[in-house]
């Protein structure tokens, strides 16, 4: 049995994570519900599941009590995802994770996101050809799927010194077949009703994985596009080299890769689609977008001063992901005692943080529902608390490549529409499926590309 296939056997088990989401994805839009219940019941809320406690928290000083406070009290939680990420920075804890932090962290400084803008700037390029001819159809296009093929370009390119040797398309559907709870809900019924006691290899899911696991493997025996000294994979490579660092070995090499490729990839992938469905409503903004761009660089190639000189941009992808976070919730395992809210927290128990909620709570924002890249004014968001917005996560177990990828999008952003108008043409408002990630239901977002006239 290789992999993918033992891989494969996990599917459907009641402790994975999938499993837990079963529950949401019962409802046709579950995320206004989970507002309702949050301020109702408010800010921590116990659920009874079988043989488990969850506590629900929507509260920005229980996010950071968990987050910070009593961050050793919480370790992470990712039972189903192992698969995806294997022993990866994301899904290990304690010394080991701090470990196999330490040699890649200076690939997420801001000397070296300079260094990555030509890459950047290459990928986009590629992404914008592409358009120019998609646009001369009319054909309407899934545009998560394009976002979602640029920022694995981008990933590879400027982290890995790598064109792109998979064929990303193909790559998205699996990602979005394993993803699918459905795919793992089924799995579930047939192994309790005892039609399946091994997982078929030609199962959706099952399949997925096997695709998957080929992906760093082929990025890491690809020919080196620059052979440049300095990328997160030389860093990498060098650490699994070093005596000193035991942990971090080639099979640790290719288990951070994934996290990239896929966690880096699919955050990235979901706020621009969510961006460009927003601009779509708001063509208005659009246009002050492109004007800032004119204003900021004109002709000129842009450069990593002019991203932080793209305040508008910047703060139009902080709006969206306010209102659409790629990471809706945050879980935790507790691994100590602890106390939420007058709730006594045990080990063993489930903690769910849910910035989704707060994102969306009016005793925190004006008129949460309206979208009003206005509210990440720096003054304004100053006097804002900081648990109050969470795109990245926070404390020492916040996302490496947050920056990073804002960097990619605000790039992508005022590139493209300098090009193109996109226009949507998808049910509105668009529905949301809520997986790991906040994603379009079905993994689809239609939108029409057009020249800019």
């Amino acid at each position: 049995m290789d992999a993918a296939q033992t891989h494969a056997q996990g599917l459907g088990e009641a402790e994975t994570v999938w499993f837990k989401l079963q529950m949401l994805a019962k409802q046709d839009d579950p995320m206004p519900a989970l507002v309702r219940m949050g301020q109702k019941y408010g800010g921590c809320i116990r659920i009874n599941l079988r043989d488990e406690r969850i506590f629900f928290l929507s509260d920005p000083e229980l996010f950071k009590q968990v987050l910070v406070k009593r961050y050793d009290c919480y370790g992470k939680y990712f039972d189903g995802l192992r698969p995806i990420f294997g022993n990866s920075m994301i899904t290990v804890d304690g010394a080991l994770w701090q470990k196999i932090r330490m040699p890649q962290q200076a690939a997420f400084q801001p000397k070296m996101y300079t260094e990555y803008m030509p890459y950047l700037l290459a990928s986009v390029n590629e992404r914008s050809d592409r358009w120019a001819e998609l646009a001369k159809t009319g054909e309407p296009v899934n545009l998560l799927e394009e976002t979602w093929s640029l920022a694995a370009n981008m990933i590879c390119k400027a982290l890995f010194d790598r064109d792109v040797p998979f064929n990303p398309h193909l790559i998205f559907s699996a990602v979005k077949s394993y993803t699918d709870v459905l795919n793992h809900k089924k799995v579930r019924l047939k192994k309790v009703k005892g039609e399946w006691t091994e997982v078929p290899s030609d199962d959706d899911a099952a399949t997925a994985i096997g695709h998957w696991l080929s992906v760093p493997p082929m990025v890491l025996g690809a020919d080196p596009r620059d052979y440049r000294e300095r990328t997160l994979l030389t860093m990498m490579r060098e650490a699994a080299a070093d005596p000193s660092v035991p942990e971090f070995d080639e099979r640790q090499v290719m288990d951070e890769m994934k996290q990239y490729l896929w966690a880096g990839t699919e955050t990235t992938a979901l706020t621009l689609t969510w961006c460009f469905y927003l601009l779509s409503l708001y063509p208005e903004v659009a246009d002050r977008i492109r004007a800032e761009g004119e204003a900021v660089y004109g002709d000129r190639v842009p450069t990593f001063e002019d991203m932080q000189a793209l305040t508008y941009t910047r703060a139009v992808l902080q709006e969206t992901m306010r209102l659409y976070p790629p990471i809706w919730s945050l879980i935790r395992q507790a691994t100590g005692e602890d106390e939420l809210d007058g709730n006594k927290v045990e080990p063993g128990d489930k903690i769910v943080l849910c910035p989704y909620i707060v994102h969306h709570d009016p005793r925190i924002w004006d008129e949460p529902e309206k979208f009003d890249p206005g509210r990440f004014e720096p003054e304004k968001a100053r006097a804002r608390d900081k648990y109050a917005y969470l795109p990245f996560g926070a404390g020492k177990r916040a996302c490496v490549g947050g920056a990073l990828s804002l960097i990619e999008n605000t790039l992508a952003l005022t590139q493209l529409l300098r090009r193109f108008r996109l226009e949507y043409v998808g049910p509105v408002p668009a529905q949301i499926a809520a997986t790991v990630t906040l994603t379009p239901k079905g993994g689809k977002l239609p939108f029409r590309i057009l020249p800019l006239s």
